[in-house]
């Protein structure tokens, strides 16, 4: 009976020696891990956005003709640094790596994107900071996935967590920015990497926490659209319609893309003589057509608040056209989302310039649904994004035009690498 008792004992003993395995909750290490992940991608936003902010004032001195050089002058700057620094790639490379590099985005050309970026956009080019702050967060994800020793999905879905927090940051939609990181990647009508919505959410709400106590963000629409009440079931017609033309002018874009593309390409020349003639170009424009200069994050209240002419602003609507293309072909960097979105926002001014008794918040929402979810194919992060940046307090009228404009894309995706694998 003794040895019986002893037995028990060291068996008790045996079991109170090693940790405790069971866990009664959800929570676990990989959320502060995602958690940890959020915070660095936050601070990464934040002092981007201050460097950005900080140079964009400086370079907004030189305006009229002055625009001209200075573009030129910063176009020429950023194709050096990416000559000899590095290529950091665009939305494509990104797409191509973690869908069939296992998910790993290299760090090793973030300064380039860093340096090259900035240069771009604070000097008025017409791409916005999503796209280099989803490189660079995106990349950092990596990185401590591997310093953590992470393979496999886990290190694919902290890589998308990371993109997932940069793009929230600049944002400011948790949800929405981790569902255009999984969005971004699909391909055929499927959202492939499911299992990595959670990681990227958790990483979004602590990203979005941290940059908005750095540049003292608060709640509310950047773009205040919440002048709309419902009049009926016809309000859902009128949003289909509307993102039929928002749909055409996003097959207009992709054309206009593919013809500076192809002209650039016949163009041998190094990548930073390629850049200083998209500055001479972009200056120009921005020379006689100022609104278009910069990505549109200012100059789309710009347009709502402004009582302009039909004339000018189909003016406008071209010209932003023209400019997004040449800085997208011409090597510089950035994202095309915002700048797409104030495309949308310039059709929605014509329609109802042309149409004075239709909902003007209704018609400028859904072209820019429209426009971004043909042309990036994401409809359910464009539906909710637009919803936060433009107070539009109805969901559904947003959800039929981005429907819309995803069913109207072309076949063949604009981002190619979207493109199922053979």
């Amino acid at each position: 009976m003794q040895l019986k008792r002893r037995r028990k004992l060291v068996s008790y003993l045996n079991i109170l020696d090693q940790p405790v395995k069971f866990n009664p909750f959800v929570f676990s290490r990989s959320f502060v891990l995602w958690a940890f992940l959020g915070l660095i991608g936050g601070i990464i936003a934040g002092i981007y956005w201050i460097g950005l902010e900080f140079l964009t004032h400086q370079l907004a001195f030189f305006d009229g003709w002055l625009v001209i050089p200075l573009m030129a002058t910063c176009g020429l700057l950023a194709g050096l640094i990416i000559h000899f620094i590095g290529d950091p790639g665009e939305i494509n490379l990104i797409v191509n790596n973690i869908r069939f590099n296992k998910g790993k985005l290299d760090p090793k050309n973030n300064l380039s994107m860093i340096l090259s970026s900035v240069l771009c956009i604070a000097s008025g080019g017409s791409l916005g900071p999503e796209a280099p702050l989803v490189q660079i967060t995106g990349s950092t994800g990596t990185w401590i996935g591997k310093m953590f020793r992470l393979k496999g999905e886990e290190l694919r879905s902290l890589s998308i967590a990371g993109m997932a927090s940069g793009f929230t940051a600049l944002f400011g939609a948790p949800l929405g920015g981790s569902l255009f990181s999984l969005e971004i990647l699909h391909h055929k009508h499927a959202v492939e990497y499911y299992k990595a919505i959670i990681p990227a959410f958790v990483a979004s709400c602590f990203s979005y926490l941290v940059f908005a106590i750095i540049i003292h963000l608060g709640l509310g629409p950047t773009w205040d659209l919440s002048a709309y009440k419902y009049s009926g079931i016809f309000d859902f017609g009128y949003a289909v319609a509307f993102a039929i033309i928002g749909a055409a002018f996003g097959w207009g874009f992709i054309f206009c893309i593919k013809f500076f593309k192809f002209i650039f390409d016949k163009l041998h020349l190094p990548i930073y003589i390629k850049t200083l003639i998209g500055g001479i170009l972009l200056g120009v424009i921005a020379f006689y057509f100022p609104l278009t200069r910069y990505f549109g994050h200012h100059e789309i209240n710009e347009l709502l608040l402004g009582d302009f002419s039909l004339t000018l602003l189909f003016a406008i609507l071209i010209c932003k056209i023209l400019a997004i293309s040449i800085t997208v072909t011409s090597g510089w960097r950035g994202g095309f989302i915002i700048p797409l979105f104030f495309v949308g926002a310039s059709l929605g001014l014509i329609i109802h310039k042309i149409f004075p008794s239709i909902n003007l918040s209704l018609a400028i929402v859904s072209c820019m649904a429209a426009i971004n979810s043909c042309v990036t194919r994401t409809p359910m992060s464009t539906t909710i994004l637009l919803a936060t940046l433009t107070g539009f307090g109805h969901f559904i009228p947003i959800l039929f035009a981005s429907l819309t404009g995803y069913f109207l894309a072309p076949r063949i995706p604009f981002i190619s690498s979207q493109m199922e694998k053979e």
